[in-house]
Parts: C-alpha cells; structure tokens; sequence
C-alpha cells in the first residue's frame, strides 16, 4: 500500500511539516554549537518546524562568545529561533562553564530531555533530536542512566528498544543500518546477558524498523558471530554451536520472507558495508540492516566509515528520536570548530522518519474510507 502511493506521500511532506524538538545536551559541551550551525541552513529552517529545548539565556551567550571567535561560520540567531525554556536553579546555572561537564550541566542536559519528552508524549513534537550528553556529569547530578535511550525507554513506559546507527553515503547513497544487540555495558557482560530470547527481541525491532520507516518488507540482514570467526567450531569459544547458530537457524524458519545471513565473523561483516559505502563497483547486495551484538562491534566501524554523518536513532519508541553520533568534546567546546554535519543529519532523519510514519497513516486512513465508501455504493 505505502510502496504504491509515493505521489500521495509527497504531497502529503510538502503540507506537513514536522515538529522537532531539538534539546541542546550538555551545555558545557558542543550541543548548543552544533545546534546554532545546523538552524543556520535555511533548508532546515524551512521545511521543518523546530524548537530547541534548553534556555534561551545560555544559548545567547554560547552565541556571542562564538561570534568572537576566529573560526566564525554561520551561526542561528537565538532571537530568531522559537526556545522552549527549561526552568532552572539560579545556582545550577552559574555553575555551567563551556568546556567542564559537571553536575550542573548534568542536571541542566537532564532537565532538557525530561522537558521534551514530556511534551512530545504529551503530542506537542513529533520527534526528539537530542544533543550529546556526558553520562559521567548525569552521574554527578544524581541520574544513574547507562544513556539517553534508555531513559526515553523509560519515560515511555517500553521495554523493547533498541539503538540503530543510520547514516548515508556521501560517495554512493547508500544506507547503511546498524543495530546493537547489547548497549552500554562492560564487555565482560556481553556473553552473559546475550540470550537467543533477546536477539529474538533486537531482530523483531529491526524487522519492524525496515518495514515501518523505511519501506523494505523482505530485507535482507546480516547476523555477526560473537567470538573471532565466529567461534571457529567451538575452538574459539563455544557461544556459536551452543545456541546462536541454532537459534539463527530457528529464525529462518520463522521468517522465511527474510534473507538471515550469519553468524558472520565480526572482522569480516563489515567489508560488504566498506565497498558499498565506499564505491566499490564489485560489491553485490549488501545487507539492508546489520546486527552487532555489542557496543564496539557494532560502532567502530560505523565511526571508521560515517563518524561525521551517523544518527542514533531510537527504535521501539512510541515517537521518533535522533541524536548525531558524537560525544560532547569538551576539549572543543566554545572554540567554533564543532561539526554539525551529524547534527543536520539527525535533524534530517527525524523529518523523514516522522513523515513516513505520518503519511502511512494518512494514506491507510484515505483507504479505509475509499473502501467504506466503495462497500455502500
């Protein structure tokens, strides 16, 4: 239905434009930089309805002092972009110093995310773009998160989430899709907390991913191994043959409208997605979306090939969340040299995404009453 109504979807974009909340992050960090270059292209600006959650006050003056540095580029006046302010202690603000993450601007990043989604649960946004955050200054305020997605789960009230890396080529338009089976946790827990019933979770919420904001509905995906050559028979380590390859096989069975490949050795999974990325003219059907199943496995090559262009993108919330794929840089922070590429395009993503989901659900509307009206005439 969605595949064959493209004309309606595009029209459908063009008169509806998406309400984004764009959080600054931790303040201290490169968030309100990257914020401020990213509103500055008129694109942005155009197509999409935003608002940055924070406080209009830091925002002026992360605004200025960057107005005074060498490195100037273009730069969002503050006074020209609508700012949902976040109430504040006087004395957590005055503690907030660029380039420190410290509990003040721990509480302040918190505070943000605890404002926006409220509202966007609340129906007011669409979608969340979040700023980076320093999980080590959450700390110091107080709030033992491993990371934002998992308190977006929380808030939500869901417990199937998951965190997907999408990014773009710029050299061949190729997407590339990463999903992680485990998330902030020692690598030391990874084989323990991994369990068939899991992957069966993490595979589902790539599976409806794929279908619901992107359109494929026979996808092709790609299963990495857990230890090196995955596990070499049981030489390597015995995860593969005690219950991963079984449970691959179960799922092939359930799934037969997929193409499951794996368990593919981590060092050679990601080879397909280099070419395709890169150009390569001899690769041949990369796979639609990649399960890695943990942190490293899964970014560092996302990083190698997309650092400046990836999203996080928050899968199985009941609204879309993107987050450029980058940490604060303290060490970088109010000197102007920050990059947005990954905030413009998690800013983009959030759109598209949020339109996608918005036009489905037009279109399936418009059938059901051409059929209601087709069944009494």
């Amino acid at each position: 239905m969605y595949q064959n109504n493209q004309g309606d979807l595009i029209n459908f974009v063009k008169k509806n434009r998406p309400r984004l909340a764009l959080t600054l992050g931790d303040p201290a960090g490169i968030g309100p930089e990257v914020i401020l270059k990213a509103l500055a292209d008129p694109e942005i600006r155009q197509k999409y309805d935003v608002t940055v959650v924070g406080n209009g006050d830091l925002l002026a003056q992360i605004y200025y002092k960057l107005n005074l540095t060498e490195n100037l580029v273009a730069l969002a006046n503050p006074d020209e972009l609508s700012v949902s302010d976040v109430q504040l202690d006087g004395k957590i603000k005055d503690r907030i110093i660029s380039g420190i993450g410290n509990a003040a601007s721990g509480a302040a990043s918190f505070a943000y995310m605890e404002y926006a989604i409220a509202q966007t649960l609340a129906g007011k946004f669409d979608a969340i773009v979040t700023g980076p955050i320093a999980k080590s200054a959450w700390k110091a305020a107080g709030y033992n998160y491993p990371g934002q997605t998992e308190l977006l789960a929380q808030k939500s009230s869901v417990d199937r989430f998951g965190m997907l890396f999408v990014a773009r080529s710029p050299h061949t338009n190729w997407t590339l899709r990463a999903l992680l089976a485990t998330t902030h946790i020692p690598l030391r827990q990874v084989a323990d907390v991994l369990t068939p019933q899991l992957l069966t979770q993490k595979l589902d919420l790539l599976v409806e991913c794929l279908e619901k904001d992107f359109g494929i509905y026979r996808g092709r995906i790609a299963i990495a191994g857990l230890n090196p050559h995955s596990g070499e028979q049981g030489q390597l380590g015995h995860e593969e043959q005690d219950w991963l390859i079984p449970w691959l096989e179960q799922e092939r069975q359930n799934r037969p409208q997929l193409q499951l490949d794996g368990p593919i050795p981590p060092d050679t999974m990601w080879v397909k997605p280099g070419q395709a990325w890169y150009g390569n003219s001899l690769v041949q059907n990369p796979a639609d979306g990649y399960l890695a199943l943990y942190h490293d496995q899964g970014l560092i090559p996302v990083k190698l090939m997309a650092f400046d262009r990836a999203v996080n993108t928050s899968i199985g919330l009941p609204f879309v969340r993107t987050s450029p794929d980058h940490g604060t840089a303290f060490d970088i922070a109010g000197r102007g040299i920050a990059d947005a590429t990954s905030m413009k395009a998690a800013i983009h993503l959030a759109a598209e995404l949020v339109s996608q989901r918005l036009a489905k659900k037009n279109i399936a509307q418009a059938n059901v009453v051409r059929t209601l009206t087709d069944d009494k005439t």
